[in-house]
């Protein structure tokens, strides 16, 4: 029953961490776009500041990220150059408009940077921006690449909150996919960013890699526990080949099968509750006093947050911006989004419009990944003749479950997802995804 339970609803789907997803924004949306947008923001605006860094010493094979391995810092040097260029041109056309709650630099390992470079970008970016004093400041590390000096860059610059990768400590998994990092730089990473006041750690975990196996998975969700991050994340490795060259290097015959995946988060969402740690939505898991665990949650590029900002602005090639009137992504290509910022521009290549219906939709497909429910009467009251629609595919969901995934809450299309369907929770927002399907995007497995 479990098997065919797992192969109805395993179809690729979109992780949704954006609606319209990226696969769906147009060319037509343009710098110039992206500049009226800027110069229409109302003032004291909260907002959210994304840094990209697309680098790494070396490539993890399993990475789905906008990043090159670099043995060189030149290239590094220079593209903060760009970086440079890029905010100043940004901060030149919303002046202290912005107030800035949250910054969460991201890559690539933004690690890879000189402690004196951490201190520069973020020196700079404090002086072309107005930072709210309370802004929840963070950034992705790779342990291995750690330093006392770059710790203390950090921490100088004003982050209180740290991400640290860490995928799979077995041996074995990390030879596949090309990523070895043992326990013990691991902690010493997470102890020195603790010794030095950053409190707040977030682990990042993967299953569904190559060789993995559900005795290796629960050794490392183990020893993560010992660590006592704040937050983990639980995410499936997504196996895309075709459209990300370097997974080529995995071997097919390595990875889980469907069945295997599912037992695999199962067993980890367990063992994690078991420690104490509370469930968020699909994939993550918080300390019962972490602000994720007691506060508001919303679903962002960085998966869950308690950044409640509607307005984000991303720095860096690939980068993309959320403003009201829609999204807007940089230039992919490190060469091409410098040689579009460093000329006085910006980098936008494309974007998307919001229309009434894509709010609409976007809202619910959020609502159902953070608090695991459709509410027809809010929707209707918010969206009108969308949110009716909404609700017609509301009551389509409940009336075609036939494996215990949602449950009715009255006859009006309001539902709420079950614990048995919470595993499934992309597969239900594929249901209102009025894009799925078109264009050539390829998608995870949805387990």
């Amino acid at each position: 029953m479990q098997t065919e339970l797992i192969a109805r609803h395993s179809a690729p789907v979109p992780r949704y961490t954006s609606y319209p997803t990226a696969p769906h924004f147009v060319p037509t949306i343009a710098a110039e776009d992206y500049a009226c947008w800027l110069r229409e923001l109302p003032a004291d605006t909260a907002t959210s500041l994304y840094v990209h860094i697309p680098f790494c010493e070396k490539l993890c094979w399993y990475c789905g990220c906008n990043t090159k391995a670099t043995e060189k810092y030149e290239p590094v040097a220079k593209y903060l150059d760009a970086l440079a260029a890029e905010r100043a041109t940004i901060s030149g056309m919303i002046g202290n408009v912005a107030r800035i709650t949250h910054m969460h630099w991201g890559g690539g390992s933004p690690s890879i940077l000189s402690a004196d470079d951490i201190l520069k970008l973020t020196d700079g970016l404090r002086r072309q921006f107005r930072f709210d004093a309370a802004a929840e400041v963070a950034v992705e590390v790779d342990p291995r690449t750690i330093t006392l000096d770059k710790i203390k860059a950090f921490v100088s610059g004003g982050f209180n909150r740290v991400s640290v990768g860490v995928q799979d400590f077995s041996d074995t998994v990390q030879e596949a996919i090309n990523r070895l990092q043992g326990f013990d730089t691991t902690r010493d990473a997470i102890d020195g960013f603790r010794s030095a006041g950053i409190g707040s750690v977030n682990i990042d975990l993967v299953y569904g890699l190559p060789r993995q196996t559900l005795a290796r998975l629960e050794e490392t969700v183990s020893k993560v526990i010992t660590l006592a991050p704040d937050r983990i994340a639980l995410f499936g490795y997504a196996h895309l080949p075709a459209r990300i060259v370097h997974q080529r290097m995995i071997a097919d015959a390595d990875l889980p099968n469907s069945v295997e995946r599912f037992a695999q988060a199962n067993r980890a969402a367990n063992m994690l509750t078991d420690a104490g740690y509370i469930r968020i939505g699909l994939d993550h898991f918080a300390r019962p006093d972490d602000s994720l665990a007691t506060g508001t949650i919303r679903r962002n590029f960085q998966g869950y947050t308690t950044d409640t900002a509607e307005t984000l602005i991303g720095l860096g090639a690939s980068s993309i911006g959320r403003l009201e009137q829609g999204y807007v992504q940089n230039a992919t290509a490190v060469g091409e989004y410098a040689r579009r910022v460093l000329s006085g521009g910006l980098a936008t290549v494309k974007g998307r419009a919001f229309t009434d219906e894509d709010r609409a939709r976007g809202h619910v497909i959020e609502d159902l990944l953070c608090n695991l429910r459709f509410s027809a009467p809010e929707m209707i009251a918010r969206y009108g003749a969308a949110g009716r629609r909404l609700a017609e595919d509301a009551r389509r969901v409940v009336a075609s479950d036939r494996d215990g995934l949602v449950a009715a809450v009255s006859d009006d299309g309001s539902f709420e997802v079950t614990e048995k369907g919470r595993h499934f929770l992309r597969s239900i927002c594929a249901c209102f995804d009025a894009y799925l399907g078109q264009g050539t995007a390829t998608h995870a497995t949805g387990v």
